[in-house]
């Protein structure tokens, strides 16, 4: 089991590699980031990721649209992921909460905006972004991108780019909101493409929408997936 790792064991092989005593202490706390995060993924079936702003209020028009979404996907039996942190993820997780649904919330510490919200029924604190993300990715089979700032492009171009390496399969990716995307869109297809630093497939990985339901649908195509069975298979067949 990961969580039985000897990180004790683990500081003293990392000097074989001649590190100071602060490289051994951030890379113990690494390992510690990452076990705890599979420990946890490996309690459910791929769920679907929701990114978005913190920075969304409870009147918003989007957190009612993730809060519906929410719902609809804890409805049809998939755990729903987020970053576990206020605006968008908290109205995603509440909604699968009060259906009665598992609502996962993945949070990190920082300086402002991120604590955990309130309707989650499994939480996991991070140090590191990098961990987190990693486990934001690998607990899912489908992802959601609300609008939201860099954090939520940073996390959409990991997952862009992951797939366009084939470090993961090609899996559902969603952009809610087409008068929010589409900007970005253009340039990807005007700058990205037009000056050949992409390929036209690239443009293909993500599907711009204003339809919820379109993500329920394609998680419902996909079902009920062990995390073995996505994250290491690359055959295609998660292509939706």
């Amino acid at each position: 089991m990961l969580m039985d790792i000897n990180f004790k064991k683990l500081a003293d092989d990392f000097k074989k590699y001649d590190l100071n005593d602060d490289d051994l202490d951030r890379s113990v706390k690494y390992a510690s980031d990452l076990g705890k995060g599979l420990k946890l993924l490996r309690t459910f079936s791929q769920g679907v990721t929701i990114f978005g702003s913190a920075r969304v209020s409870e009147d918003d028009k989007l957190y009612k649209k993730a809060r519906e979404l929410g719902k609809l996907l804890a409805e049809n039996g998939h755990a729903v992921v987020t970053g576990g942190g206020p605006g968008v993820m908290e109205a995603s997780n509440r909604g699968a909460f009060e259906y009665g649904g598992r609502s996962v919330g993945l949070n990190i510490t920082l300086d402002h905006e991120q604590f955990p919200n309130p309707y989650l029924t499994d939480t996991l604190e991070f140090h590191y972004f990098f961990a987190r993300k990693v486990m934001l990715v690998m607990a899912s089979k489908a992802y959601v991108f609300f609008p939201g700032g860099f954090g939520t492009l940073d996390e959409l171009s990991e997952v862009m780019i992951l797939m366009q390496e084939k470090k993961m399969p090609k899996m559902p990716v969603f952009l809610i909101g087409k008068s929010y995307w589409r900007p970005l869109i253009r340039f990807w297809e005007k700058k990205l493409l037009g000056n050949g630093m992409i390929s036209p497939n690239d443009l293909k990985l993500v599907k711009v929408t204003d339809d919820i339901n379109d993500v329920v649908r394609a998680a419902n195509k996909l079902g009920h997936v062990k995390i073995d069975e996505n994250i290491y298979d690359y055959d295609g067949r998660y292509q939706v």
